[in-house]
């Protein structure tokens, strides 16, 4: 049974700063991309972030380019997403992701989801 646990949210001022964890269990996915979707109230789901299985590579949306950091332990089987400069917008249910074979970016693309923990961003 492969689990996905997001910990790490809660209520920030704007422009504070937030450390998402996704620990994964059931399997390993030290071969796996991994990333992380968000959901704002009344909006579909959206890509945020994704990182290579040896975490070489990262991708990012265009809304958190140089704000959020996108990181991985292969050997403790977790993922990490460090927001600064947080912004409202910001404001939505996180996911934890993993991506099939070949894809990123892309809900299509997602082999696994956690169960998402609440970011609230208050002004």
């Amino acid at each position: 049974q492969v689990q996905l646990v997001e910990s790490g949210g809660g209520l920030v001022q704007a422009g504070g700063s937030l450390r998402l964890s996704c620990a994964a269990s059931g399997r390993t996915f030290s071969s796996a991309r991994m990333g992380w979707f968000r959901q704002a109230p009344g909006k579909e789901r959206e890509f945020v972030t994704a990182i290579s299985w040896r975490g070489s590579n990262t991708y990012y949306a265009d809304s958190v380019k140089g704000r959020f950091t996108i990181s991985r332990d292969n050997t403790k089987n977790t993922v990490y997403l460090q927001m600064n400069s947080l912004k409202l917008e910001d404001t939505a249910v996180y996911y934890c992701v993993v991506f099939k074979s070949g894809t990123v970016g892309v809900i299509s693309g997602i082999d696994y989801w956690g169960q998402g923990t609440q970011v609230t961003v208050s002004s």
